[in-house]
Parts: structure tokens; sequence; C-alpha cells
């Protein structure tokens, strides 16, 4: 098979049912428990529906400099503005709630806004089919609103403009 080096742009993916649990946009988020750097166990489900919680955001961090360069853009020009929408730094690759914390420590994001969760097992990785930068918008019903990769953080702030 040869490379297709002149793409059509045009989107071939599937379309998605409703009501179906995966990483898609429109589809019910996967539901999680992770530990906190404090060891507190944050589970998806009940931090959506916590009242007066707009979403969630999920940042898969691996607290390399894009990921801080993300992440700084992000705690600067996004996170004020969405007091009701937590923000997650997902750890997946300290291994540990002790190394997630020492991370948050050395990076500079304890008392940031931003809570880091432990994915020790790359569990929730797997499950939003996320990678390093991938940013996650979920509304209070559980419905994903994005899942890419961040950028400048426009499209973020859109969708998280667009939460119900």
């Amino acid at each position: 098979m040869m490379d297709d080096l002149a793409p059509s742009g045009s989107d071939k993916r599937p379309a998605v049912m409703p009501g179906t649990t995966g990483p898609l946009v429109g589809q019910n988020a996967p539901d999680f428990t992770l530990p906190d750097t404090l060891g507190t166990s944050v589970t998806l489900s009940s931090v959506i529906t916590t009242t007066g919680v707009q979403g969630a955001v999920l940042y898969f961090t691996m607290w390399c400099p894009i990921c801080d360069a993300h992440m700084s853009n992000m705690r600067n020009t996004v996170l004020p503005a969405y007091p009701n929408v937590p923000f997650f730094l997902v750890d997946y690759v300290s291994g540990s709630v002790a190394g997630a914390q020492n991370a948050e420590l050395s990076n500079g994001y304890a008392g940031s806004g931003f809570t880091v969760l432990a994915d020790t097992q790359q569990t929730v990785l797997g499950l939003y089919q996320a990678t390093m930068g991938t940013t996650v918008v979920i509304d209070r019903t559980g419905v994903i609103r994005m899942n890419e990769d961040y950028k400048d953080g426009t499209r973020l702030k859109a969708a998280l403009a667009a939460l119900p």
C-alpha cells in the first residue's frame, strides 16, 4: 500500500451512535476512578454530577517541554475563565502516585488549579485512545464534546463555551 500524498480531507470515520460509550466526540465518556497526588480517589462520574459543575477537562501529560507549554497556556488563558469546570492533568508516565506527585511539584503545578491524576496502569490513556497532549472535554451529562490534541487553546475555549 502506498501513502496517500493527496488526501481528500474528508472524515471517513463511521458516525457515532448516540448512547454508546467510547472515546469519540458524541459518545458517553468512559467512567474511571484514579488517585490524585494526595492519594484521594477521583471518579469522573462523581465529579461531573457535582452541583454547579459544567463538565471536566482531561489533559494527558508526560511532563515534557511541549506538555508544559500546553499546560502553562491552559493555566494562564483557559482555566481562569471556567471556574465551574475541573481541569485534570492525567499523568500516565510516572508509574506511581508518589512519582506523579513529584512530577507535579518539580514542574510547578502544585496549587495551580489543576488536579493531577496518576494513571499508573495507563488504563484511562487506553479508554480515551489518548497520547501526549490529548485534551478531552466532557459535559455534565457525561458526553464527550472534544477529544483532540491541544494546539493553542482556541478549540478548547470553544468547546468549553458551548457546554450546556
